[in-house]
């Protein structure tokens, strides 16, 4: 026999009960659990099922509260990139902008320092003209010019027969000067190419306007073709072809 230790159908076959058949065995009855038993297996129970709770709420409030902290990540670091992306873009504006306001600056002095420099100009074409006036003055120096700018524009013409117009102040000074620019003109072409041609020279009914300062308009043709040798004119020309010259002077760079 295997001792206290073995259950009863052990211990019948130790007694030789074996044969004895298992419809006929009735174990001895368990025994009735008291109240302080049941209720401490109870509050075990409940304290088990409590601890689990726990556990389980623990658990879930840990995952909830990574969830919250990876949702929070995502919601800072998207702000941010959205809060640099929008300064990036407002930085960029504003430098295009501050681009944009020193260029129209520099511009608007440029074209300032411009229409002062032709301002300047402007006047010392008008003070030019003033001295030409005072030159037409003088009777002797202004017959010999209009002599010179009759045969000038005669020989650009290369015609026979031209008509000179002038101011209506100047017609007796120009008409005195016809004989001698033709003869001129003509010994000039003389002189360069061998060839005798004489040049007829007419006043024009026409005038030059009020603005004029002196000098000749000649026209051929009928008038179809002029050419512009008043002083106006040749102020003009000196002034265009000179103004590198005239600006050196008038503005130096220092």
């Amino acid at each position: 026999c295997r001792g206290h230790q073995a259950d009863r159908s052990d211990g019948l076959k130790c007694l030789g009960t074996s044969s004895i058949p298992r419809d006929l065995y009735t174990p001895p009855p368990a025994m009735a659990m008291s109240d302080a038993e049941a209720t401490k297996q109870i509050d075990q129970m409940v304290n088990f099922i409590l601890s689990e709770a726990k556990e389980k709420a623990s658990d879930i409030e840990r995952k909830a509260e990574e969830d919250f902290n990876i949702e929070k990540l995502k919601i800072v670091e998207g702000t941010k990139k959205k809060i640099r992306t929008e300064f990036e873009n407002k930085a960029k504006k504003v430098v295009t902008q501050v681009a944009i306001n020193k260029s129209t600056a520099v511009n608007r002095a440029r074209l300032r320092k411009i229409a002062e420099r032709q301002e300047i100009i402007a006047k010392v074409k008008d003070q030019a003209g003033g001295l030409l006036a005072k030159k037409v003055g003088n009777q002797g120096e202004y017959k010999a010019l209009i002599v010179d700018l009759i045969v000038q524009g005669a020989l650009q013409l290369l015609e026979k027969e031209v008509l000179v117009r002038c101011r209506p102040e100047d017609k007796s000074v120009v008409e005195g000067c016809l004989k001698d620019a033709s003869a001129k003109y003509a010994d000039f072409i003389k002189k360069s190419c061998g060839a005798t041609v004489s040049l007829t020279l007419t006043m024009d009914s026409k005038t030059l306007p009020a603005s004029a300062i002196g000098g000749v308009v000649l026209a051929c043709h009928g008038g179809k073709i002029t050419l512009d040798n008043t002083l106006n004119a040749r102020l003009g020309l000196v002034m265009e072809n000179d103004k590198p010259e005239i600006r050196k002077q008038l503005f130096p760079v220092h």
